[in-house]
């Protein structure tokens, strides 16, 4: 009995992206080994496609780095340049989606920048 189903591009007992039928006789789930027989994807067209967001909606500009102000908590953290205590932080996921998040920590005295992998 399978959780999922509709499409044939996912597999419907874990929702899984499936492989592309090949030559053998069945479609095996990477992820839970479920496996469909290739004759049920006789005559169905599979389409994929990739779209980019446009360099103008993904590149961030500051007029002026010495004029803008930094936004965001600011967190008992000492900087390790200056020693100054108080940072303002963001995450950001930076690898994949079952990974932690990259937390970036900008110093409030002296702008310095460090990550840390979470």
């Amino acid at each position: 009995m399978s959780c999922f189903g509709g499409d044939p591009n996912f597999c419907p007992e874990c929702g899984n992206v499936l492989p592309l039928p090949g030559i053998q006789d069945v479609v095996r789930c990477p992820r839970c080994s479920f496996c469909i027989p290739v004759a049920e994807f006789s005559g169905l067209e599979i389409r994929s496609s990739v779209v980019f967001n446009p360099v103008e909606q993904s590149t961030l500009t500051l007029e002026d780095e010495g004029s803008s102000e930094l936004k965001g908590a600011v967190i008992d953290r000492r900087c390790s340049r200056c020693n100054k205590e108080g940072m303002v932080y963001h995450t950001r996921q930076m690898r994949s989606a079952d990974e932690g998040q990259t937390v970036f920590f900008t110093c409030i005295n002296c702008r310095y920048q460090e990550k840390e992998d979470s």
